[in-house]
């Protein structure tokens, strides 16, 4: 079997869509498109339903992204054991697509800066396949706002993620901000309870943003308000391209490390821990 098939195929799940996939794997569409004809040919089935406007995953794949999340990282453990240039210590760590760009980018620099003699593996996911790769040995620790609850897991609280109101333009009120071109960033089920909370009458969002660097780029080309990490856009505040909307409350979110309960890394896992409370 083809490993580049399987890395293919598993980032048309991801994305659920063949161009962007082949965006960020730095391919054409039409040789995507390829890839998974030649893997659904070699399977004998349809791993896409492309009937309608959304790519749906068929039974099949979903049965298929275990086995190819097992592959990937057994062959990626292999060549890691090989070719890690006499590293004393491996680890694969995950963060949840949320938490990578306000805090997991900068971690990494400084963990690699404290620690350059271990050898590496970082991905991001959503927390469900976190979850999923913890559980299935994949992933030594995984960073993410909202953990499963399970017995087997160990959950550590590291930090909070701080939200706050901004706006393209200053002095804009409260009220303003949340009528006027508001973004609602998905940021997880237990930031959309506060939300609704904090803002029981505001009226539904028109446009719904599933990252806080697609609103940041929105807000600049558009305009708009949006609630963003601090620590993304402390460069836009100080530049007064962007604008904080003074009366509006700061929304926390605690961010956790999750790892197993067993792990015979947890030493290293400690460290990690450590470094990610030095920036949260």
């Amino acid at each position: 079997m083809d490993l580049e098939l399987l890395r293919t195929f598993l980032e048309v799940c991801r994305t659920r869509h063949f161009g962007q996939a082949a965006e960020a794997l730095h391919l054409t569409q039409a040789a995507v498109s390829a890839r998974i004809k030649q893997l659904e040919g070699r399977l004998g089935v349809s791993l896409f339903d492309r009937s309608k406007r959304e790519i749906r995953l068929t039974p099949e794949a979903h049965r298929l992204m275990r086995h190819s999340d097992l592959l990937l990282s057994e062959w990626r453990n292999a060549r890691q054991e090989v070719t890690a240039g006499g590293a004393t210590h491996q680890i694969s760590v995950g963060g949840s697509l949320r938490l990578w760009d306000a805090l997991l980018q900068q971690w990494l620099y400084q963990f690699r800066s404290a620690r350059p003699d271990v050898a590496l593996s970082v991905e991001s996911h959503t927390p469900e396949l976190l979850t999923r790769k913890l559980l299935d040995g994949v992933l030594d620790i995984a960073f993410m706002l909202e953990p499963a609850q399970l017995e087997v897991l160990q959950i550590c609280k590291v930090g909070e993620l701080k939200l706050i109101l901004v706006s393209d333009q200053p002095g804009l009120t409260l009220d303003a901000a949340l009528h006027e071109n508001y973004l609602m960033v998905d940021w997880g089920l237990g930031h959309n309870l506060t939300h609704r909370r904090l803002f029981p009458d505001m009226p539904e969002p028109h446009t719904r943003l599933s990252n806080a660097k697609m609103a940041i780029g929105y807000i600049k080309h558009m305009g708009g308000s949006a609630y963003l990490p601090r620590s993304m856009i402390r460069e836009e505040l100080a530049a007064a391209r962007l604008h904080q909307v003074n009366d509006a409350p700061v929304i926390e979110h605690s961010a956790y490390a999750v790892y197993p309960l067993r792990s015979p890394k947890i030493e290293l896992i400690d460290e990690i821990i450590a470094c990610f409370g030095k920036i949260s």
